[in-house]
């Protein structure tokens, strides 16, 4: 077996320890209950980080071409882009949540072919490391907005039902997830529009024009869309609470088919990032 199969192996394996870790930290509810989730969250994000420079060292292309290794990078940048979130906001519930939607990643990947396949001829560019790690970063600060509006969104509930579960005891404030919402689709909506306009260059570059409708390209254009009317609506309008947290799960959803329904559902020119490892 491969060395960087085996990695990704143990990555899981301490995803998964991590995940648990932080789920009874949130039982448990003690001060400082977090810390070994946070360790063992750190330990997998350096041994992930080992797993694709080995796996890129053997390919000699940046690990992004198949199914299997986008869910790996998707789960790499989310463990990447939450440690840092975790360094200003600690908050045990936000992470066992974060970590579990890695966790699912990294077991749907587990399922795909791992070998090292042949690059596709058009991937053979220096675009692709910087156009794919553009588009999974901001994916990965969408699903960090992503979690903290579903925790918005049921904290308000309970307030306006007053009806408080145990969850609500562990959860930062509303205008904490307010914040934290903003704070990531400021971060997210940039570098999914350079992601966009550097997937345009490179197509200009492979097919000869910088747009071509796939349904890859026109399914990106729409959830920009949904997060351009979502920035716009904070800026100008005031946009913030249920609204702006509402609209924050729609542009997840549309990042999730984007990234994995277009693939499945709709063939066109990204067809190569299919589920045939």
């Amino acid at each position: 077996m491969d060395v960087n199969i085996l990695l990704f192996k143990l990555t899981l394996v301490v995803y998964a320890v991590a995940t648990l870790l932080y789920l009874f930290s949130v039982v448990v509810n003690r001060p400082g209950s977090d810390r070994w989730g946070r360790w063992s969250l750190r330990v997998a994000f350096f041994i992930h980080t080992v797993t694709l420079v080995t796996r890129f060292i053997e390919a000699g292309y940046t690990p992004v071409t198949n199914l299997h290794e986008s869910f790996s990078f998707f789960a790499w940048t989310l463990a990447g882009t939450f440690l840092l979130v975790d360094r200003r906001l600690r908050m045990a519930v936000l992470a066992a949540t974060t970590c579990t939607i890695i966790l699912v990643l990294m077991l749907f990947g587990s399922l795909l072919p791992m070998q090292v396949q042949n690059l596709n001829p058009v991937l053979d560019s220096f675009w692709l490391p910087i156009h794919i790690s553009l588009a999974f970063l901001g994916n990965a600060v969408f699903t960090v907005a992503f979690v903290a509006a579903i925790f918005y969104l049921l904290q308000e509930r309970m307030l306006k039902s007053k009806k408080f579960s145990a969850l609500y005891y562990r959860l930062p404030s509303l205008d904490t997830l307010d914040m934290l919402n903003y704070r990531c689709l400021t971060f997210g909506f940039p570098l999914m529009t350079m992601g966009i306009i550097s997937g345009a260059v490179w197509a200009e570059m492979s097919w000869g024009t910088y747009w071509s409708w796939d349904p890859k390209e026109t399914w990106a254009l729409i959830t920009w869309f949904i997060y351009a009317a979502l920035l716009h609506g904070r800026l100008t309008t005031g946009w913030r609470g249920r609204r702006a947290a509402i609209l924050a799960i729609v542009g997840f959803i549309f990042v999730l088919f984007t990234f994995l329904g277009v693939n499945m559902l709709l063939p066109g020119l990204h067809s190569y990032s299919s589920m045939a490892g």
